[in-house]
Order: C-alpha cells, then structure tokens, then sequence
C-alpha cells in the first residue's frame, strides 16, 4: 500500500547550504565527529532523509547522543556542537532560560 512507504527527498539543504544527499553524508565509517559532520546528520533527519533509527545504527550512535547534536543546534547553532564548548553552551542556555 502507499500510505506505508515512506516518500524521501532526494536531497536535502545541508547546514551551510549545500544539497545533501545520502552519498553526500559521512560515510558510515566515521570516528572523528568534527561540528560539520554532526551537523549535516542532524540536518539529514531534519529534512527526512534519514530516519534517527537509521542514523544510530548507520553510525552507532546512541538515542541520547544523537539528540544531544539535535539539542545543541537547536540551541547555540553550529557553535554549539564544538566538544570543548559544550559546557559553556550549556551554562549559557540555562542562563537564559532563568530570565
């Protein structure tokens, strides 16, 4: 039935603007998580390209961690994926969330 199967883009716009596609993405392969990479994932699930159960398990990530990427994009931007930012990213949020 079409109602069950599930209609992707082709391609959807990456974080700084480019098309991505399923070949454009990192490949599964990937160890060193640098702020573009998580960032075209987190932009791939957006756009629904990839599912997230498709992204833990092409990259064996957990649930939480990939949410963490969701979170810090959705809160600081890019900036906020930067490993040895994180903590000020954060302290930063709940700042703002007090005011």
């Amino acid at each position: 039935m079409i109602e069950n199967q599930k209609i992707r883009p082709a391609q959807v716009i990456g974080p700084l603007g480019e098309p991505l596609t399923l070949d454009t993405l990192p490949p599964p392969s990937t160890t060193r998580w640098v702020v573009r990479r998580k960032a075209e994932v987190v932009a791939a699930v957006n756009g629904g390209l990839l599912s997230v159960d498709e992204v833990c398990e092409r990259y064996g990530l957990t649930l939480e961690e990939f949410a963490g990427w969701q979170r810090s994009i959705d809160r600081s931007g890019m900036p906020g994926l930067r490993v040895t930012r994180i903590q000020h990213y954060r302290d930063l949020y709940e700042r703002q969330q007090r005011f």
